[in-house]
C-alpha cells in the first residue's frame, strides 16, 4: 500500500500560525505588564519563547507524518509522531467528501479534504493537500463512494 504524503507548506502554515500565536501572547504580556507589574512580562516573555522553540521542530514532524492511501475498499488516514493513528475509513460509509481551503493555506497553496461518514465520531481529514489534489481525491473517493454504496 503506497502512503501519499502531503505538502510541506503544510507545516510553513502551522510555522505561521505559532508564530502568529506568539506574538499575540507577548503583546498580551506586555499589556499586563503596563497594567501591573513589568514581572509578569519578565517571567512570561521566556516561556513562550521557550513553549514557541520547542513547538517549532514538532509541528515540522507532525506535517511530514500526514499520508493517505487508497485501497480497493477503504482509504488508509495516516497522522501523528508520539501517538501514532490510523484512520480507516470505508468507501461505502462516505456520505460527503469536502475540500476546504482558508485564506492562510489559500496563500500557500493546500487544502483540506473532509471525509463525512454515516458515523459522528469520525473526524477524518486530510490537511496539506495541493488544491489539484486535494479536487482529484474529492472525485475520486466520491465516485468510490456511490459505487460501494450501490452495491449494498
Amino acid at each position: 500500500m503506497p502512503w501519499v504524503g502531503v505538502s510541506p507548506a503544510l507545516a510553513k502554515v502551522r510555522h505561521q500560525i505559532l508564530l502568529l500565536t506568539l506574538v499575540l501572547v507577548l503583546l498580551g504580556l506586555g499589556g499586563l505588564s503596563l497594567l501591573w507589574t513589568g514581572l509578569i512580562f519578565a517571567i512570561g516573555a521566556p516561556i513562550a519563547l521557550v513553549a514557541a522553540a520547542c513547538g517549532w521542530p514538532l509541528i515540522s514532524r507532525s506535517a511530514a507524518a500526514w499520508a493517505y492511501a487508497e485501497r480497493d475498499d477503504d482509504l488508509f488516514i495516516r497522522r501523528g509522531v508520539a501517538f501514532r493513528r490510523i484512520e480507516v475509513v470505508p468507501y461505502g460509509r462516505m456520505q460527503l467528501v469536502d475540500v476546504t481551503a482558508g485564506p492562510l493555506q489559500r496563500l500557500h497553496g493546500i487544502a483540506t479534504v473532509h471525509l463525512h461518514t454515516a458515523s459522528p465520531d469520525t473526524t477524518a481529514r486530510i490537511h496539506g493537500l495541493p488544491p489539484a489534489e486535494a479536487k482529484r481525491l474529492r472525485d475520486r473517493l466520491t465516485a468510490r463512494g456511490e459505487a460501494q454504496a450501490a452495491g449494498l
